[in-house]
């Protein structure tokens, strides 16, 4: 009983642990500046919704003037390019994927490890580069460019989970999906992505995740209209000194959608394994 007792009160440690730098931020987001600032710190306060209005309505009142955020702006542009490099790199690296599970042929393993390699390559190795070449075709500060970019951090993600997934999938339901006169086309579209769903449900919500919080690439290949939320959490920093009430609470609001993807996927994964569900 106490052995028990113990580790119930280790694992509600664990979790204020780890669950406290969150809540913190939360606090300082119902803060003024001086409150943050304050030591020690005030653990008694009156919350203000001053942080969260600024980034809505668009406009700061600092000790130098006015300063115009373009957070909610941000925001959007995050969602943009986060969605449609997700929504290119599946287009992509589904059928790649099964393709790599279900056919051996020369040098495949060398080409998979390849792109895999990609997702370890510093993206200040190839940012330059890019860069440079981006402005030659006239995609540096676009939408396609930044997506196209995105292809480093998404595509091999979802290649190498979903081909694990697509490798678990038995061939033969699907030779024998075909056997009853339908097509190859068929097969892939019915049976091996239904039965792979988990798989390509958790890749995609990771290569979301991993592109929205992407720094470098949109620092160097975006300008204010283009740039995601964590650009443009850089316009806290200003001249009468750095707003960490802003911060805050748009570290609170960015979070919000990637926390919202994850419990929509999360109950999709349930049915998606139920779907999956193979009987001997």
């Amino acid at each position: 009983m106490a052995g028990k007792a113990a580790r119930s009160l280790a694992k509600v440690l664990v979790v204020l642990f780890f669950m406290f730098p969150i809540f913190w931020i939360l606090v300082m987001s119902f803060q003024t500046n001086g409150e943050i600032l304050s030591l020690p710190p005030k653990l008694v306060f009156t919350p203000t919704l001053l942080n969260y209005a600024s980034l809505l309505v668009g406009h700061l009142k600092t000790s130098v003037g006015m300063l115009t955020i373009t957070f909610m702006r941000n925001v959007m542009n995050s969602f943009i390019l986060s969605a449609g490099s997700v929504a290119l790199a599946l287009v992509l690296g589904v059928p790649a994927a099964y393709a790599f599970a279900r056919f051996k042929f020369r040098f495949s393993e060398d080409i998979a490890f390849t792109l895999l390699s990609l997702k370890f390559a510093p993206a200040l190795l190839v940012v330059l580069p890019v860069a440079l070449e981006f402005q030659q075709i006239g995609l540096d500060n676009t939408y396609v460019g930044l997506i196209w970019i995105y292809q480093l951090i998404t595509l091999p993600l979802i290649l190498w989970i979903v081909r694990s997934y697509f490798e678990d999938v038995s061939p033969d339901i699907e030779y024998a999906y075909r056997v009853d006169g339908h097509s190859w086309l068929g097969g892939f579209v019915k049976i091996a992505i239904p039965l792979a769903g988990p798989g390509i449900a958790a890749a995609g919500l990771l290569a979301f995740i991993f592109a929205w919080n992407d720094f470098i690439f949109a620092l160097v290949l975006a300008s204010g209209p283009k740039q995601p939320v964590t650009v443009g959490a850089l316009a806290f920093v200003t001249a009468s000194g750095i707003q960490y009430g802003q911060i805050a609470a748009a570290v609170v609001l960015s979070i919000i959608p990637t926390f919202a993807i994850a419990l929509y996927a999360q109950r999709w994964l349930v049915e998606g394994l139920s779907l999956g569900a193979v009987k001997g």
